[in-house]
C-alpha cells in the first residue's frame, strides 16, 4: 500500500516537472513543430531575412539599359532616329557637341555588323575575313580628323612645319604626328576636359565609317561618287587629290550617314588596336599583340580608291624601342570621347 502511494507520488513530482518545462519551453523556445495543437500544418513563416535582401534590392535602382541598338544595314532615318535617342538619354539637346577647343564630337549609338569583306569585294585582301561585332557602349567620335588648330591648342607644337606636302592653317588635317603622339594628345585633352578620350578601336572606327553600310564604300553611289565623299589619289595624278597632293582641310567633302567627314580619304587615321592578322570580332573587341606594329584606316589622300574601303586595313610601326614611330604627310587621327553608357549585354 505505501509501496503504491510512493509510486503514485513519484509519478506526479515527474509530471509536475514535466508540466513545468514545457510551460519554459513554450516560453523561451520556438515552435518547431509543423502542427499546431489540433494536428493542422502551420503555415510557414515568411522568411525577413530574404524579405531584408529584396527590399535591398529593390532599393538599388538599376542602370537604365537604353534605346535599342542599330543592326548593319540600317538607313539615314534609322541612323538619325537613334542618334536622337541616345542623346535624349544621356541627358543631350542634340547627338552633335563642340568641346573646349572648338572640336565637333558626334554620338555613334551601339550597334552590331559586320567587320572585313566578303570574298566577292573588288580590292579586298585576305586581312578582311568577316568577322560579327557587336558594341555595347555609345560613343562620341570626332566629326573630322584632328585638326592643325587642335592640335597646337593641347600639345602646342607644329610637327608638320616645313615638311613635304603640306599646307598649313588651323582646319587642315594635323598630319606628322605618331602612334604615340595622338595617345599624348587624347591624355592631354582628357585632362584638361576631365573626360576619357582615347583613339577608336579598329571595330570602332570600321562601324562608323559604314554608317549602316555593307558595301565597299559607304557612299551612296559605293564608290562611282567617291571624289564627293574623299580626297584621294595624289600621288598617282588621279581622283580628286590630283593636283592637290596633300592633306586637306577637314569637313570640305560630304558627310556619311552618322554626319561624319572624311573617313574615307584625306588622311590614315591611327586605331588603338595592335595589328593582328585576322580581326578576332566579338564584343568590344581591343586587337592586342604586344608588339610594335600598329594599324591605320580610311586611306589617304595619296592613294588608290580600293584602299580607302571601308574595310582596308593598313599595317604601320606606332613605336619602336629606337624608333619614334611612323610619321607621314598622310597620317593623323581622330579621337573618341567615352559617353559611359551602354546597353544590356
Amino acid at each position: 500500500m505505501l509501496a503504491n502511494v510512493s509510486v503514485r507520488s513519484r509519478a506526479a513530482a515527474v509530471a509536475l516537472v514535466c508540466l513545468a518545462l514545457g510551460t519554459w519551453a513554450s516560453f523561451w523556445l520556438p515552435d518547431l513543430s509543423d502542427d499546431d495543437e489540433l494536428g493542422r500544418p502551420i503555415p510557414p513563416r515568411p522568411d525577413l531575412t530574404h524579405a531584408a535582401d529584396k527590399a535591398t534590392e529593390k532599393s538599388v535602382p538599376k542602370a537604365p539599359e537604353g534605346p535599342p541598338p542599330l543592326t548593319v544595314p540600317f538607313v539615314a532615318k534609322r541612323a538619325k532616329e537613334s542618334q536622337e535617342a541616345w542623346a535624349q538619354h544621356l541627358g543631350k539637346p542634340g547627338p552633335v557637341e563642340e568641346n573646349s577647343i572648338g572640336m565637333e564630337l558626334v554620338l555613334i549609338p551601339p550597334g552590331s555588323f559586320t567587320m572585313g569583306s566578303p570574298p566577292a569585294e573588288e580590292g579586298r585582301l585576305d586581312n578582311e575575313r568577316p568577322v560579327a561585332v557587336t558594341l555595347t557602349k555609345a560613343f562620341y567620335l570626332g566629326k573630322t580628323e584632328v585638326t592643325q588648330g587642335q592640335w597646337r591648342a593641347v600639345i602646342g607644337t607644329t610637327p608638320w612645319t616645313g615638311r613635304d606636302c603640306v599646307r598649313e592653317g588651323d582646319n587642315y588635317a594635323a598630319t606628322y604626328v605618331s602612334w604615340g603622339d595622338a595617345q599624348a594628345f587624347c591624355k592631354k585633352l582628357s585632362e584638361t576636359e576631365n573626360a576619357k578620350y582615347r583613339l577608336p578601336t579598329e571595330a570602332e572606327w570600321e562601324y562608323a565609317c559604314r554608317a549602316g553600310t555593307a558595301t565597299r564604300f559607304s557612299t551612296p553611289d559605293e564608290g562611282s561618287d567617291l571624289n564627293d565623299y574623299a580626297w584621294w589619289g595624289g600621288i598617282l595624278d588621279e581622283g580628286s587629290a590630283k593636283d592637290e597632293k596633300y592633306a586637306h582641310e577637314v569637313g570640305q567633302k560630304r558627310e556619311n550617314l552618322f554626319g561624319l567627314h572624311d573617313m574615307h580619304g584625306n588622311v590614315w587615321e591611327w586605331c588603338l588596336d595592335q595589328w593582328v592578322n585576322i580581326h578576332p570580332g566579338g564584343t568590344d573587341p581591343l586587337a592586342s599583340e604586344n608588339n610594335m606594329v600598329g594599324v591605320c584606316r580610311g586611306g589617304g589622300w595619296n592613294n588608290y580608291a580600293t584602299r580607302c574601303r571601308s574595310a582596308f586595313r593598313k599595317r604601320i610601326v606606332r613605336h619602336h624601342d629606337y624608333l619614334p614611330g611612323s610619321r607621314h604627310s598622310y597620317l593623323g587621327f581622330r579621337v573618341v570621347r567615352e559617353s559611359g553608357q551602354s546597353v544590356k549585354k
